[in-house]
């Protein structure tokens, strides 16, 4: 699959940094690099002990997107909960977070600062498209793994010319090819609006959208875009409104989700069947606008929401809501985004349980291997699995409608490897 411009400008626009510090930081790092012996002789070990792992992580805690900043409170609520356990293969795990304010400059700082300063042996989760595509090249160079991005970003299974980074959650375009599917089946004459963030996580999305409907009944009428830091999404929402389309395929972050929920509730004289996105569901997102407001919205998910009752006596989640509780008091057990934290950590455990040997290349090499594995807060049917040609962990997802106060699952997960095969590179 070809990078797209606003990769490519996002590369662009890091390249002068990386290239003036690359020559002398490589050389102050490879003085403290520890490598291994014997049957992973010559590999990697920085940041990893016989009893510690460190790693390092880099969300928005502030700025545009600071809403999802909370998904590292669940990923450190899990390692807390794991050290207490005695760690991962007895190694106690030292999560140190930063923040790039959704700004991929700043996340290429704190790339070099995790790697060079910190001595990380992962920087687990990259959080966004532009942040995670800032930092790849130099992480590659580098030669430290960046496990489970969050972003679906088709990019990420797709590239091989990366093959230290790799994404979790199912990819953009399977996501849009849910959606393309229950239309086609519910609503097969669907004039549908478009709103879309005016980056490469929005045009994945849309784009795989486009693709997915085309020779159906099912047309796109109107298409809307906008910029990060745009104050409000209302005039977009009011041209939208102006087609007379009958679904509207919201593609937005938190902060633009609440405002297109909130301007669609606005206007009476349109109804749409409104489908957001799976990064802009939390019920944190929706809150804001009153449940009242947000009655038979559309989305698809992949792993359990904590505020559905029907996981209430689920193993795994009650470990979660109690840990969440005792290691992260501050942070709601209820929020997805807390639960998403804590799924993606307890993912990367069953990668680092599967690694051959302790090092870099192992981790490297684990999350390119997994085989059908369970992780406790995925939805039933879904599992991770990765291999050669396939770069995607999880591809499988379910349509939800909110309902109530709550989501409510319905119609079969959608194992989009199945349904649609693999997507073109």
């Amino acid at each position: 699959m070809r990078k797209t411009t606003a990769l490519r400008a996002a590369a662009a626009a890091t390249a002068a940094l990386l290239t003036v510090t690359a020559c002398s930081s490589r050389r102050g790092q490879d003085a403290q690099d520890t490598v291994a012996g014997g049957a992973c002789k010559g590999q990697q070990t920085t940041g990893i002990t016989d009893k510690t792992i460190k790693l390092g992580g880099i969300y928005p805690l502030s700025g545009p997107a600071s809403a999802y900043g909370t998904i590292s409170k669940g990923v450190a609520a899990y390692f807390k909960y794991v050290n207490d356990q005695g760690g991962i293969d007895g190694r106690k795990v030292q999560f140190i977070v930063r923040d790039d304010g959704y700004q991929p400059p700043k996340a290429v700082e704190e790339a070099r600062r995790l790697v060079e300063h910190d001595k990380v042996f992962a920087v687990f989760q990259t959080l966004g498209t532009p942040s995670t595509a800032a930092v790849w090249d130099y992480l590659d160079k580098q030669k430290v793994p960046q496990p489970f991005v969050a972003t679906g970003a088709s990019l990420w299974g797709t590239d091989h010319k990366h093959p230290w980074t790799i994404g979790w959650q199912p990819n953009y375009v399977a996501e849009a090819r849910v959606y393309a599917k229950y239309l086609k089946d519910a609503r097969p004459k669907a004039r549908v609006g478009v709103l879309y963030q005016n980056d490469d996580f929005g045009k994945d999305l849309l784009g795989g959208f486009e693709k997915a409907v085309a020779g159906s009944g099912v047309k796109v009428v109107a298409k809307e875009s906008y910029e990060v830091t745009d104050p409000s999404v209302s005039a977009q929402m009011a041209n939208l409104a102006r087609s007379k389309a009958d679904v509207l395929l919201d593609v937005t972050t938190p902060k633009f989700g609440s405002q297109a929920l909130a301007a669609d509730a606005r206007n009476t004289r349109w109804n749409p069947l409104h489908i957001v996105n799976n990064v802009a569901s939390s019920a944190a997102v929706l809150q804001p606008v009153g449940f009242k407001n947000v009655q038979g919205v559309v989305s698809a998910t992949y792993f359990k929401d904590p505020a559905d009752p029907q996981w209430a006596n689920d193993p795994e989640m009650k470990t979660y809501t109690s840990a969440l509780h005792k290691y992260a008091p501050d942070a709601d057990p209820a929020n997805q985004f807390n639960a998403y934290g804590w799924a993606v950590a307890s993912s990367l455990h069953k990668a680092l349980d599967a690694m051959k040997c302790p090092t870099r290349e192992g981790l490297r090499d684990a999350v390119r291997n997994l085989k059908n594995v369970k992780v406790g807060l995925l939805l039933p049917g879904v599992t991770m699995s990765t291999g050669p040609g396939d770069a995607f962990p999880l591809e499988t997802m379910q349509l939800m409608r909110f309902k109530g106060q709550r989501w409510q699952l319905f119609g079969k997960p959608v194992d989009t490897r199945k349904e649609f095969g693999p997507l073109a590179e």
